[in-house]
Formats: structure tokens, C-alpha cells, sequence
């Protein structure tokens, strides 16, 4: 299978976040925010300081409002939906995003040659 499972929809916050560690490397080395129906996918890393995770607790991803992703190591605040910075250290940078595939069935994928974080910007 080319493809690494990470959970079923249902099992996401319908408004909320959640962190995956689909290699077994002790870390999160992604994140899915979902909103209602829509969902989108990120490393788990800051573009101010590369490899600086963003949450500051498991799972810890989005403002409080709920409005934003959110690196809480550096203050910077990101768009949901793009990724891109909207606030603090490193405007014109943005997260790095991730495909995610859904299945009729409802479980979330991601494909294997995505999580190659060695060679990841």
C-alpha cells in the first residue's frame, strides 16, 4: 500500500485539530485541521525556525477562537485554509501543506512519498 492511514473523519474534531505520527517516530510530523467538511493538512513545523514543531501541547494547533493555526513557540498565526502567515516572525512564508485522500469509507490517507521528511523543505 502506498498509501498511510491516519484516522477515520468522524475521529477528527469537527472544528478542531489533531496531530499524526504516521512513521512511528515518537512526534507528530503532521497535523490535520478539519472544519466542518473541509480538511487540510500540514508538517508539523514552523518556517520561521524549520523543524520547530507548532503546537505547544498534544494536539495544541489551532487559537483559542479557533480561527487560525497557530505556532506557539514563535506567536506566528497562519490562514486555515492556504497556510500562509497572517501574523508574527515570517510573513511571505507558509506551511508546508500535505495531500490528504479520502475514501468513500471515510478513512484518511496520506501518500508515503509525502512523508519523506528528509527531504522536505
Amino acid at each position: 500500500m502506498d498509501d498511510v492511514p491516519l484516522c477515520r473523519v468522524d475521529e477528527l474534531p469537527p472544528n478542531g485539530a489533531r496531530g499524526f505520527d504516521p512513521l512511528g517516530e515518537g512526534r507528530d510530523a503532521l497535523f490535520v485541521v478539519r472544519r466542518g467538511d473541509t480538511l487540510r493538512a500540514y508538517r508539523n513545523r514552523c518556517p520561521h525556525w524549520p523543524g520547530a514543531p507548532m503546537a505547544w501541547r498534544k494536539d495544541g494547533y489551532l487559537s483559542p477562537d479557533g480561527g487560525h493555526i497557530v505556532c506557539y513557540a514563535h506567536g506566528a498565526r497562519f490562514d486555515i485554509d492556504t497556510g500562509d502567515c497572517v501574523h508574527g516572525p515570517c510573513p511571505g512564508q507558509s506551511l508546508q501543506s500535505l495531500p490528504l485522500i479520502r475514501r468513500a469509507d471515510g478513512l484518511l490517507l496520506v501518500p508515503r512519498d509525502a512523508l519523506d521528511l528528509r527531504t522536505a523543505s
